[in-house]
């Protein structure tokens, strides 16, 4: 068993219900506990190609026996279940589910790539994982100076799931 990392984004329906939605069934994947949640954000939609409701972002840690590949699948189950299509790039989302970390995993294939490659540029990510570590630093990696360089001001706190 060891920790990992999700980011969980909604801008489409009731996105607290999505969020709940996506932690419970996260939480119910075999071999895996839920952690630890951060607060939920509202956040402006970033990079996106056309006008998109706020999204609702939060992260979780979980602890899981899963490999890589085995949550990246089960992520992606869920994201199909809950309804979730994916028409153009960035396109709105009904739950968007990405792994950022793995407890002592790094990698990059075709397949997957851990850390996320691009958490440090994303501040929709960066304040929820500063919930989860206080001290900025993620599984050896530091995180909380990158922050201090992204646009912060759209992003405001929800509340708890």
């Amino acid at each position: 068993m060891r920790k990992a990392v999700l980011c969980l984004g909604t801008n489409i329906g009731s996105r607290l219900e999505n969020l709940k939605e996506a932690v419970e069934a996260l939480s119910l994947l075999i071999g895996t506990e839920l952690v630890k949640t951060s607060y939920i954000y509202e956040t402006e939609p970033f990079e996106t190609p056309d006008e998109q409701q706020n999204f609702y972002n939060c992260c979780v840690m979980i602890e899981t026996g899963l490999s890589p590949e085995m949550l990246m699948g089960a992520c992606l189950g869920i994201e199909a279940k809950m309804g979730r299509l994916r028409p153009y790039k960035n396109s709105p989302r009904i739950i968007d589910i990405d792994i950022i970390l793995i407890e002592n995993e790094v990698r990059s294939d075709k397949a997957l790539t851990i850390p996320h490659p691009r958490f440090l540029e994303r501040a929709f990510v960066m304040i929820p994982l500063l919930d989860i570590f206080p001290n900025g630093n993620a599984f050896g990696i530091e995180f909380k100076d990158s922050l201090s360089s992204l646009d912060i001001s759209g992003i405001n706190k929800v509340g708890l799931l």
